[in-house]
């Protein structure tokens, strides 16, 4: 006869174990201890064997007799409830150990020799920022692209759209290296795609002649310290990016061969990259050199010489200048590569040799393949053109 929650609650221990039978090989064991444990009896291979459910109350009937019924495929597959069982909490032990923040620090760290630092902390603190807090406990597994959009809607809402597409982006990539290592089935992100609104991008805005003119002038009568103003009017000559120039060596330097050699770790597209000095760019560096030239930075910072200028120097000095901040023309220091890139092309260069100057990334791979040139004496001319136009622009207006 069945068992009933009345008859399990009111059986009493005696001097040995008492078995009260449920049905189809489930029985309750009572021992003389008191404890009430729930059993299966069940045959593999003509041998039989016993299940440990569970123990009553912590597992009741209905819930006894639920995993009687689950064991019972098993069973006719040869395979034994316990060893199920153990195969279960092995498989949860690892989906545990596997969260997401586990896995996403697993790829980071991984990919970090790879990028910059500026780029490693953008990554790291923007996750830690958005992402783990809601989901990095969570088995990887778990996480829907449900999670993934709540989480991409508040990052936008809060005027971040950029940052959201980044964490689409990395959270994507985190998914695809959890599959690639067995720990995950899919990438949810991947169905994210264009969830979030692209804002539109605001180009560094390029001087005309006329006010390159007029930064010459104000650069001139500019009050600040002397190495700021060297700093503006190198980025006007070599048009690199701000933070190659703010985190420039002294080591990277070759005055005698008019060259700076920068090294692929502290470059964008991770290859190492040549500017030519035009004479007055190699003017200005040993001018430099005699104010700089005692410590490894061509331009520290002086609060700690030991970190470079901050990019906020060189816009503060621009928006001192007027060139920068509220009703300026909206110019920031990124803005001298615009310009060279503009004039450049008016003065009639080959936009392979801009291109190449800029140390910007072929977009047709195929042609990248066979496009290797350095056009290095090219560039040394243009570099030299592009100097000597800046000084004569200047001097028109003197005699104007």
């Amino acid at each position: 006869m069945p068992l009933t929650d009345a008859k399990i609650r009111n059986a009493k221990p005696g001097d040995k174990p008492l078995k009260l039978t449920d049905g189809a090989g489930l029985y309750l064991e009572v021992r003389p201890t008191g404890a009430k444990l729930w059993r299966l009896r069940y045959r593999i291979d003509g041998k039989e064997n016993v299940f440990a459910v569970g123990s009553y109350p912590e597992i009741g009937l209905a819930e006894a007799r639920n995993e009687r019924e689950r064991a019972k495929p098993l069973i006719r597959q040869g395979i034994h409830p316990s060893h199920n069982r153990q195969a279960e909490r092995l498989a949860t032990s690892a989906a545990n150990a596997n969260t997401f923040e586990a896995v996403a620090r697993e790829w980071i760290a991984k990919k970090a020799p790879g990028w910059t630092p500026y780029y490693l902390r953008q990554v790291e603190n923007f996750m830690a920022a958005d992402v783990f807090p809601f989901v990095g406990k969570l088995p990887i597994r778990n996480v829907s692209a449900a999670h993934l959009l709540e989480i991409l809607n508040r990052i936008e809402t809060r005027g971040a759209a950029t940052v959201a597409l980044l964490v689409r982006q990395w959270s994507s990539a985190i998914f695809r290296y959890a599959v690639a290592t067995l720990r995950a089935d899919n990438d949810p992100a991947a169905a994210l795609k264009g969830a979030i609104h692209r804002p539109k991008v605001q180009h560094h805005k390029p001087l005309s002649r006329e006010q390159i003119v007029e930064f010459s002038k104000a650069l001139e009568q500019y009050g600040g310290y002397r190495t700021t103003v060297i700093a503006l009017r190198l980025m006007l000559l070599t048009f690199v990016r701000t933070v190659e120039l703010r985190k420039a060596e002294w080591s990277e330097f070759d005055l005698e061969r008019a060259e700076w050699r920068l090294p692929a770790e502290r470059m964008k597209m991770r290859e190492p990259h040549i500017v030519p000095l035009s004479r007055q760019a190699v003017e200005l560096l040993r001018e430099l050199h005699t104010h700089t030239g005692g410590r490894p930075l061509l331009f520290p910072n002086y609060r700690n010489p030991n970190e470079c200028m901050t990019a906020t120097t060189l816009n503060r000095a621009l928006e001192r200048m007027g060139f920068n901040g509220k009703g300026s023309i909206g110019f920031s220091a990124h803005g001298f590569r615009a310009t060279a890139s503009t004039m450049l092309n008016e003065m009639g260069f080959r936009s392979d040799v801009i291109e190449r100057q800029l140390a910007h990334a072929e977009r047709n791979k195929v042609r990248a393949s066979y496009n290797q040139a350095e056009y290095l004496e090219d560039r040394r001319q243009m570099m030299q053109a592009w100097a000597d136009r800046i000084d004569e622009m200047a001097l028109d207006e003197k005699c104007a």
